[in-house]
Formats: C-alpha cells, structure tokens, sequence
C-alpha cells in the first residue's frame, strides 16, 4: 500500500492549522467540496498552509455554499522546500502555467522570473503563479508553497544573489555537454543553489559572459536536443535534484 493517500481531498488553507481549530473556507472551496465533490458534514479532508503540517480536517456545513473545516489530527510535520531559486524568462500564459506547476513539483523552492533581452513576456501575472503553485502542491502532496517573486532584470538579479549560493546555468553551449558530469564534479550536495534557464531565443554572449562571471558558477548543457523552455525547467530540475539535491 502506498505511504501517502493521494485520494484524499486536500486544500491550502491560508490561515493557522491547530488542534481543535475551526476553519472558514471561502466561497471557491466551499463550492469544491460541497457541490463538486459533494461531501456531507463528518467526512475529511487533508489541509496544509505551508507552516504548520499537514492536518485532516472535518467538513462541517452551514449551508449549501458555504462550510467550514475543523482541524482533528496532524498527520505529517511541516518540511522546509530545498534551498533552489528557479530564475527562468517568463513565458506566455499556458506554457508559463505548465512551468510552474513542473517547478513546483521538482522541489523549486523560489520562482523567480528574470528579463532577458530575447524574454518573450515582460509583464508577468504573479497572482496567477501563485494559484498554479499552490494547485501543484495541492494535487501532489507538497507541503511547502514556493515563494514567488516579482520579475527582475538579469542583471539586477545576479548582483543581488548571496556569493556563497551555487549558480548553475543552463546554456546549451556549456564546455561539458553531459550535465550531470559536470554537477557531479562540484561534490558539494546539500548547497545552497539557484537554477537559470533563459528564454525560447537563448541567451544573448553579453548575457552569458555575465552570468559565467560568477566565481560559484557551473555551465551545464542539457544533452543534445534543443529543449523548449518549459521542457528544459523539468530536465535542469531533475538533473540538478538527482546530483546535488534531495533525490540523492
């Protein structure tokens, strides 16, 4: 039998999660439970808020459109997201929605969007990064909401990055084209790291130059097909978990 029961209904709840405490849902999830999933009052649901763990709560309604949710067992303990800031060019709607969601998934425990000069979207609706997030946590069990940032220019964004955090840049002329060759030769797993994936057009040489600047920096192709740029957020992820993150 499977550890976690994915079956389970499951919310993000953004209030605090407590034994014994009562729960007012909005009117959206109210409307989820009772009249989609048609629950009555006594059955359960699983509840998170990315502070306080993962509880079961008991639906108790008020009326047909609204309910509120009472916390009775704390059923796993709140866990931290990897130390990953994902910087990737913003893409447009769907494609951009798919990006988050994967990221999401693959432990990304920072979105952050950059400009480049070839990003094919410069204005980015961060409320709705913020719902795809909370959705992917939603359907797969995360306990941690990843924090969204606003978009900033790349360069900006490097100069403000901490120095002792690992960049690994995804550039698919890098030296050592298998990546995981090259992450694996830095034998520091555990580090502090931040994921740069550039937009459809690729990165500019002025860009690339700056971002390889960095003393902690790590150039990694991902293999010998071009990869659109919401495919090469799930292969640099993958890659990057499997060598130096916690899939090792």
């Amino acid at each position: 039998m499977a550890e976690y029961d994915f079956n389970a209904p499951r919310l993000f709840i953004d209030a605090p999660l407590r034994d014994g405490e009562k729960v007012a849902l909005d009117r959206g999830q109210a409307n989820y439970l009772l009249n989609v999933l048609r629950l009555k009052a006594g059955e359960t649901v699983l509840v998170f808020n990315g502070l306080d763990g993962e509880w079961r709560a008991e639906v108790s309604v008020e009326c047909r459109k609204a309910a509120d949710l009472l916390c009775r067992e704390r059923i796993r303990e709140q866990d931290r997201a990897p130390d990953i800031v994902y910087a990737f060019a913003p893409l447009k709607h769907a494609r951009l929605d798919y990006m988050v969601q994967k990221a999401v998934e693959m432990g990304a425990g920072v979105l952050q969007p950059i400009l480049t000069r070839r990003t094919q979207a410069t204005r980015v609706n961060l409320e709705r990064m913020r719902s795809n997030a909370v959705e992917a946590a939603e359907q797969c069990g995360i306990l941690s909401i990843p924090e969204v940032r606003e978009e900033e220019n790349l360069e900006r964004f490097l100069k403000d990055l901490e120095p002792d955090r690992l960049v690994v840049f995804c550039d698919e002329d890098a030296p050592v084209s298998n990546p995981v060759e090259a992450l694996a030769k830095l034998g520091n797993k555990g580090s502090r790291l931040v994921v740069i994936v550039g937009p459809e057009g690729g990165f500019t040489d002025q860009e690339r130059a700056l971002v390889a600047a960095r003393e902690r920096c790590v150039c990694v192709s991902l293999g010998p097909r071009i990869l659109r740029a919401d495919t090469a957020a799930v292969a640099a992820l993958a890659v990057v978990q499997s060598v130096l993150g916690d899939w090792n």
